[in-house]
């Protein structure tokens, strides 16, 4: 699918969402999710890079409370500015995050939360071997990938309808998503289906070494 046409999808329908944001606000919680992360992280108090940061909750909002720097990429200008609103100390870029670019080793962590999965698959590609250059060596990625337990497909690259809104999704089968992170260079640390707010992905931690 043409990545053009799927950024204008998602930004056309996150700012739609972003005009009800506060009534849903508090249905995911990844607080477990978040701690785990952090507390296997070899660094901690520097440097996050938040891909698909939307509002800033929860993600940036975590990790600003922990003196973090926090730096957040979105698509959508209506959530961006919630996330002004609600984290201002989040650095904030409206892009989509395959335009962006930063220099290696910038970053100790990067979080990808709800967000990769709305890539191409070639897409999906290219962010991870960006997401390897930006880290600094021992830097920790999470991310949550979609599977069959959400699509019904083995692959899947097509739109499903969310809070009334239809947004695109791709992905590959986990053992696919495996070998191409390991491939690039990642360690696999955790691998491990998670049901928040009635919803299964899949949340993967990996490591620069």
């Amino acid at each position: 699918m043409d990545n053009k046409e799927i950024n204008k999808s998602l930004i056309k329908a996150y700012n739609h969402m972003a005009s009800n944001y506060d009534k849903n606000r508090g249905l995911f919680d990844m607080s477990g999710v978040l701690n785990d992360f952090y507390e296997a992280l070899e660094i901690k108090k520097v440097s996050l890079l938040d891909a698909g940061c939307g509002a800033g909750e929860p993600c940036a909002d975590w990790f600003i409370k922990r003196g973090w720097q926090v730096t957040g990429i979105d698509l959508s200008d209506k959530m961006l500015s919630l996330a002004k609103e609600y984290v201002p100390e989040m650095k904030r870029i409206c892009s989509a995050m395959q335009e962006v670019d930063f220099a290696d080793n910038s970053y100790e962590a990067i979080t990808a939360i709800y967000s990769i999965f709305h890539l191409s698959p070639d897409g999906q590609s290219l962010m991870f071997k960006k997401f390897f250059k930006w880290l600094k060596s021992k830097g920790s990625l999470l991310l949550t990938y979609a599977t069959q337990e959400y699509t019904k497909a083995d692959n899947f690259s097509g739109y499903i309808d969310f809070m009334g809104e239809k947004l695109y999704y791709s992905h590959r089968t986990p053992e696919e998503l495996k070998k191409e992170l390991s491939d690039i260079g990642f360690i696999i640390e955790s691998f491990k289906y998670r049901d928040i707010g009635n919803e299964t992905f899949l949340w993967v931690t990996a490591v620069k070494r």
